[in-house]
């Protein structure tokens, strides 16, 4: 067993110290065996699950999820740390040096005067201090988000690059032209190929996270409120049944699910 000095009270040097015990001689055979790879989905998850405690306001789970993302990021930090690499104080050195430098109506002289010109400012800066030199490079630097929150993203960076619809119409129409090709490849059944299912599947949805972007949407929360929509009412049209759906006539579930559209 490790020898440790168990606190009422425990702070962020605390946390670092009880990491290198877990990754230590003694300490746990799994944290030991972990790598950047192993842990990658862990950070995601914990970041989502921070996430959900924002949208039901729950603070004392928000508390709780922001713990366990910090702790992920001192894992990391961990790893480095122990191969000679960066530590948990280089991670702080370089968001405070980007902070700062991406602040300077703050700690420079430049004026701001308003949010928008925050945020335009700061993609100037991004793009100087990543060496972008066009916004083709800046597209392709936009990390591997959730799809919709990708497309959104870059669509933000292309916009501003003024390629764009001129109306938000635009984007409706573009969203019928895709659905009809999808159709078309529906009707073929080509999957994989050239204009096949998953090219047009990927239009269309490239293409309504425009629609929402223009209508001011977050893409991600609308299609999370339609699963819970969709969760909904298949339990109404479950409770309904008489009978497994898997045994029901398609024309009897459509009768039950119209039926628990109208109840929601």
């Amino acid at each position: 067993m490790v020898n440790f000095q168990y606190k009422s009270h425990y702070g962020l040097q605390d946390l670092l110290e009880v990491m290198h015990v877990l990754r230590g001689p003694g300490g746990c055979p799994w944290d030991r065996e972990q790598t950047h790879e192993s842990i990658r989905r862990n950070l995601l998850e914990e970041a989502y699950e921070a996430a959900d405690a924002i949208d039901s306001a729950d603070l004392s789970a928000l508390q709780e999820e922001l713990g366990d993302v910090l702790m992920q990021v001192v894992f990391h930090a961990q790893i480095e740390t122990e191969k000679g690499g960066f530590t948990l104080d280089d991670v702080a050195d370089g968001v405070c040096k980007k902070l700062i430098y991406r602040h300077p109506h703050v700690f420079g002289t430049v004026q701001a005067e308003d949010s928008d010109t925050v945020l335009t400012n700061w993609e100037a800066l991004k793009r100087a201090e990543k060496g972008q030199a066009s916004t083709a490079d800046a597209l392709d630097a936009v990390a591997h988000l959730p799809a919709l929150w990708r497309a959104e993203k870059i669509q933000n960076k292309a916009a501003k690059a003024g390629f764009d619809w001129p109306s938000p119409m635009g984007a409706v129409d573009k969203l019928s032209e895709e659905t009809e090709e999808l159709r078309r490849a529906v009707a073929k059944g080509d999957t994989q190929g050239p204009h096949g299912i998953r090219e047009e599947v990927g239009d269309v949805l490239f293409t309504a996270v425009k629609v929402a972007r223009d209508a001011g949407v977050d893409p991600e929360e609308a299609l999370h409120a339609a699963c819970d929509k969709f969760n909904q009412r298949f339990r109404k049209v479950e409770q309904s049944a008489d009978k497994p759906l898997s045994e029901m006539e398609p024309e009897d579930l459509a009768g039950l699910w119209r039926a628990a559209k109208k109840e929601s």
